[in-house]
């Protein structure tokens, strides 16, 4: 068999599309047929009509182009653009009869500047889409894992982060706080959005999800990775604590001891990529009860009552392990919640004797009894209200004192009276109304940030 001649341009055209399957990804076979559909368009439309039917072959070998003009043998031309009379055919070949195609090849050559260009245009365009295309079915199966890439560019509430083929957003919401992150800097992130616009692929990436968490323990322990030890759930306050619950069914591995590994090395490696977030390592149990009270160690558990209708539980602690059990503004116990899906509520075991709570009893004793504690302190409440301010009234009334500061001095001394007053209590909710208008602020959102030159960030990657 005789080998096809191949020529210098030929050979620059097959290494550019060589190149094109290498550097992003496209198939020569997705090139090929860009171009034939460019020249198939380009020809229509300078040379012919829209109607018209052409049909463009590419020899993948030798490069060589074919271009051929197909119109159909009719009795009566409607449109001249797809359709030849018998007669005009008989000219051609003698052969040809009515419901032949009549085939003519026609020189590339025949191609003006114009139409080069048009198809040059064609062509940049319909790679560009098969170039966002691939590149969305490359990392949309990397979603929900983690890349490893390079911080190309950091500004105040987003860094960019080149993770290959393409760039990445990352938002200062989904920066782990208090972590510096500098231009140059190699840095895991966990791929939490791959998603299709118009202006390309928009791969959104994280350091703050709890998948984060799961995917480096996967990472560091081979056991984790694979599937002898199953990481069962994860919570996480990122840049502070996380907890991760695990298990095994083989009784000859420790999984907690597999996950800290030898000398602690594992968790620390974690760790250490987590800017020094803390990490709790805890055994999973299908009995809730073992695991609502493994998910609140450090601390030690007295008793935990379930209520499964209700997928809530009452927790008993040692008057000493109370504090411990919450945690610093609770975040020990919302951790808690979060990795075990119960509702969690926390009494010292001095509190459950002054409610008069019995552990042993109904569960629907207890629950009333809960629910007419807390009819009978809202009561107290509205009775201390409207005593204030009926005192409020009087004090109008009279007209022998002050009005201002005999209010003042007379409530305050009522209070102190009939209440005593629970600096904790008061401190704890101050707290939890801040964290809720902490929670309700939107989200900043770069996406949607007008400061951003997009069209600048779409050439920083092309």
């Amino acid at each position: 068999m005789a080998r096809k001649k191949v020529d210098a341009a030929t050979k620059a055209f097959i290494k550019a599309l060589d190149a094109l399957e290498e550097e992003r990804g496209i198939a020569k076979a997705t090139v090929l047929d860009a171009l034939k559909e460019a020249l198939e368009k380009s020809y229509k439309k300078n040379y012919l009509g829209p109607d018209s039917i052409v049909n463009v072959e590419i020899d993948e070998e030798t490069g060589k182009i074919r271009l051929f003009e197909i119109k159909h043998v009719v009795d009566d031309v409607m449109d001249e653009d797809y359709e030849l009379s018998e007669e005009e055919a008989k000219e051609i070949d003698p052969k040809y009869e009515v419901g032949d195609d009549v085939i003519t090849e026609v020189s590339p050559e025949v191609f003006g500047r114009l139409a080069a260009i048009q198809t040059k245009q064609i062509l940049r365009q319909k790679i560009r889409e098969a170039e966002k295309e691939a590149l969305y079915n490359e990392y949309v199966d990397k979603k929900d894992d983690i890349i490893t890439g390079i911080v190309d560019r950091v500004e105040e509430r987003f860094a960019i982060i080149n993770i290959g083929k393409t760039g990445a957003l990352l938002p200062l919401n989904a920066q782990i706080p208090g972590e510096v992150i500098n231009e140059g800097q190699h840095l895991k992130v966990y791929v939490s959005d791959v998603e299709k616009t118009t202006k390309g692929t928009h791969i959104g990436v994280s350091r703050t999800e709890p998948g984060l968490v799961k995917r480096l323990f996967e990472m560091e322990v081979p056991e984790i990775y694979d599937g002898t030890v199953e990481i069962k759930s994860v919570s996480r306050e990122p840049g502070e604590r996380s907890k991760i619950a695990v298990f095994t069914d083989n009784e000859d591995i420790d999984p907690i001891g597999a996950c800290v590994g030898p000398k602690g090395t594992r968790v620390r490696n974690v760790v250490t990529e987590l800017n020094g977030e803390m990490i709790d390592i805890i055994s999973w149990d299908e009995d809730p009860i073992t695991f609502i009270s493994n998910a609140l160690s450090p601390a030690q558990v007295a008793t935990v009552k379930t209520n499964e209708e209700e997928n809530s539980a009452l927790v008993v602690v040692p008057d000493n392990q109370l504090s411990l059990a919450i945690g610093k503004r609770g975040q020990n116990a919302r951790l808690a919640v979060r990795l075990t899906g119960w509702k969690i509520d926390i009494k010292s075991e001095s509190e459950i004797a002054e409610e008069g709570i019995d552990l042993d009893a109904d569960e629907a004793m207890n629950n009333e009894l809960l629910a007419a504690m807390e009819e009978t302190h809202q009561d107290d409440a509205l009775v201390a209200e409207s005593f204030d301010d009926a005192l409020v009234a009087e004090s109008f009334d009279d007209e022998s004192f002050d009005e201002e500061e005999s209010i003042n001095v007379d409530i305050e001394a009522l209070r102190e009276q009939h209440e005593e007053e629970d600096t904790d209590y008061v401190k704890v909710i101050a707290e939890e109304d801040e964290a809720s208008e902490e929670e309700n602020e939107p989200e900043y959102d770069p996406k949607f940030d007008e400061d951003i030159d997009y069209d600048e960030y779409d050439k920083y990657y092309d």
